[in-house]
């Protein structure tokens, strides 16, 4: 599972959860290492574990031949208060680590595999993560 090795602050604030107010991501969103790409199509938070469940679908599909880029890093801090605890007395204990991601960016990038094969695991990976995604080529 991927997290961040050091943080300068342990906790986060929340943020903005308008999706509307987000604009497409400019970063990040051409394919720069592999062939084949899952392309955020909505704003989400991706949690390590999902990234982690996407990334053993891919690596499946890839065997030997293939190989796999992941373009996300969770270093996101999210809380959650333990179970029947009332309100108040301070903010939870960290939970894990997500990734903020906006509509528009590359996921994952994939290689080395033949065309069916890449697009079917890339497709099977977007299945596994909280948002609505699409399978993109490198134009030749």
């Amino acid at each position: 599972m991927l997290f961040p090795k050091k943080v300068k602050y342990r906790k986060w604030q929340t943020g903005r959860k308008n999706p509307k107010k987000i604009g497409a991501d400019t970063r990040g969103s051409a394919i720069s290492f592999g062939s084949y790409g899952l392309k955020a199509l909505s704003p989400a938070r991706i949690t390590g574990r999902q990234i982690e469940s996407a990334r053993k679908v891919l690596a499946r599909a890839a065997s030997k031949t293939g190989k796999t880029w992941i373009r996300i890093f969770p270093d996101r801090p999210f809380t959650k208060k333990a179970a029947e605890v009332g309100m108040g007395k301070g903010k939870g204990d960290i939970e894990g680590y997500v990734a903020s991601v906006r509509a528009g960016r590359i996921l994952f990038e994939l290689d080395g595999v033949p065309r069916e094969t890449a697009r079917d695991a890339l497709r099977k990976a977007g299945a596994k993560l909280p948002l609505k995604s699409k399978v993109v080529s490198r134009e030749h």
